[in-house]
């Protein structure tokens, strides 16, 4: 595991004043820059599919940064200034209506990159926010195209995954048609087990309901069945994975038919690796 040091972000207004009224001389050195090893960089799967010499030459470009939950790192409409790949970070891509209603598209997590911009002009078209809190590398967009440019092993990859994501986004829309709640349920569960280091993922009945566009109670009684059904152990703002196998099962094709995408650019780019 790497080591990142922790900066304290929040300022301080009384010791700023404090530190005028004193005429406190000079101010504190810029915390360094996280060390970027290839351990550490290897958390995120598009990144640990590149050879150790082109993931080193990636090391200048690359910035390890802190994904708090709730963070937007772009909106519908922004420009892409960075590329995102996250380690432990799971961050949902929404599509938000005019009258505000917001619905979860996608999902992304360490086997993927967000904030691809193939041209200068590109902007997004949906949002992204971090859902779960953790890392990611970050590299500037610019960069990027570069690489892309050059038709190297990024572009292979990067080719790969697009297809990967176009089959996650296709199950979403039959998915939501053609599914049951429950369903919908057990296969968001799942796409988050995958995207976790734990069995155990952090999240509201409120968030739930907002990311798959239902009402509260209808996950709340969704949740209870398959609890009952001992499949899972919910408490307050914790869903406990208890039964993986049963939960993939319930989910069906909602939940496999997205996973075929991403075996294919696993088996894909592992080989060519």
């Amino acid at each position: 595991m790497y080591r990142t040091q922790n900066i304290d972000s929040n300022s301080n207004a009384t010791n700023a004043i404090r530190t005028i009224a004193l005429g406190a001389a000079a101010a504190k050195p810029a915390a360094a820059k996280p060390m970027i090893s290839v351990a550490g960089a290897q958390q995120n799967e598009l990144l640990r599919a590149l050879s150790r010499n082109d993931l080193e030459a990636l090391f200048p470009h690359l910035e390890l940064v802190p994904m708090a939950a709730g963070k937007h790192l772009y909106d519908f409409g922004s420009k892409f200034d960075y590329a995102y790949f996250p380690t432990n970070a799971i961050v949902s891509l929404m599509y938000v209506m005019e009258d505000g209603a917001t619905t979860e598209i996608g999902v992304v997590g360490r086997e993927g990159v967000l904030g691809v911009a193939m041209y200068e002009a590109e902007r997004a078209t949906c949002s992204a926010v971090v859902q779960t809190a953790g890392y990611a590398y970050r590299l500037k967009s610019s960069v990027l195209r570069e690489l892309v440019a050059s038709g190297g092993a990024m572009a292979q990859l990067l080719m790969r995954y697009t297809f990967a994501m176009f089959a996650q986004l296709a199950q979403n829309v039959v998915g939501g048609r053609h599914c049951t709640i429950e369903q919908k349920l057990c296969r968001w569960l799942l796409d988050r087990l995958d995207r976790s280091l734990s069995d155990e993922i952090k999240v509201t009945q409120d968030t739930m309901a907002t990311m798959l566009g239902v009402r509260r109670e209808t996950i709340t009684m969704t949740a209870r069945k398959l609890q009952a059904d001992g499949l899972i152990q919910y408490r307050r703002g914790t869903v406990a994975i208890i039964d993986r196998a049963g939960l993939e099962e319930c989910a069906g094709t909602c939940y496999r038919a997205g996973k075929i995408g991403f075996e294919q650019m696993h088996a894909t780019a592992w080989s060519n690796a």
